[in-house]
Formats: C-alpha cells, structure tokens, sequence
C-alpha cells in the first residue's frame, strides 16, 4: 500500500470505513447465519448473495417482467451478471417453493394435465415484497460495489 498511508501510518478514511463497514456486515451475517442456512460464509457471491436476499430478490424481478419457468430464471440470473452468479437447480426450485408458499408467486403448470413447465407469476403480496427487496439489498449491493473498487484501485491502481 506504498504512498496511500498518512503519515502516521494509518490507512485513509475511505479505507478504513470500507474495513469497518464490512466488519459490522460480518456481524450482521453471524446473527442471521443462525436464522437461515446458505453457502459458505467467506463466498460473497454464495453465501452473502443467498443470505442477503438478492436471489429472492432477482427472482421477483425477472417474473415480474413476465411469468417464467425455473431454468429460464436460472439462465436470466446468469445472463444478468455475465456469469458472475450462478444459481444451480437445487437452490432455485426450493427457492421458488418457498416464495410460492409464501405467496408471493404463483406457479402454474404449462399443460395442467401434464407436469411440464411450471410457470411463475409474481402476485400482489410478491410485488409489495420485491418493492421491500429493493429498499432492503441496494445498501448490501453498495458496499459490494465499494468493496470490489478498492480492492481493485489497490491492485491495479486508481482509474483514469
């Protein structure tokens, strides 16, 4: 970290508040880890993502839009972040069992005589979910963001 110290040594401020903010997020999890089960704890984009709500989240998002079926999700969620989050079979359709349990979707099968496509539709208790969704996962998203830049200014230096 040569020449980003003061002179006493200490790292600057955004740093240090970037440290601190991931320190109480590590907290926070700790707390909800013993509520809810995900990936493993140090995989920000396992663990924190499932745990953080963003799943749910780009799940009511893109049904939203229009009704959909599981792998068509699994797809848009991989073609939303190029590939960066993957969600696999066993992680979404519990997921969207447990949202249609919950009732904010609603499933319907493509062919009601045969278990083809299971269809999804977001519901009215879904939208007021995903609009507390938004509120709840952009300052998680935020500090993602702020975390990956300095670790990236760091590395490979400031932008120009």
């Amino acid at each position: 970290m040569a020449g980003k110290e003061t002179a006493t040594g200490a790292s600057p401020k955004p740093l240090r508040d970037a440290v601190a903010e991931t320190a109480r997020a590590a907290e926070q999890e700790q707390t909800a880890r013993k509520r809810k089960r995900g990936g493993r704890p140090s995989d920000v984009f396992g663990g924190e993502i499932r745990r953080r709500d963003v799943f749910p989240l780009l799940v009511l998002h893109l049904i939203r839009t229009e009704p959909t079926y599981g792998n068509h999700l699994i797809d848009g969620i991989r073609t939303m972040t190029q590939g960066v989050i993957s969600v696999n079979p066993n992680t979404m359709y519990p997921l969207l069992r447990d949202l249609e349990a919950r009732g904010m979707i609603k499933g319907d099968w493509e062919h009601p005589d045969k278990r083809t496509r299971r269809f999804y539709s977001i519901t009215k208790d879904g939208e007021r979910e995903y609009k507390r969704l938004v509120d709840e996962v952009e300052p998680f998203l935020d500090s993602v963001i702020r975390s990956i830049t300095l670790i990236k200014s760091e590395v490979y230096g400031e932008e120009k």
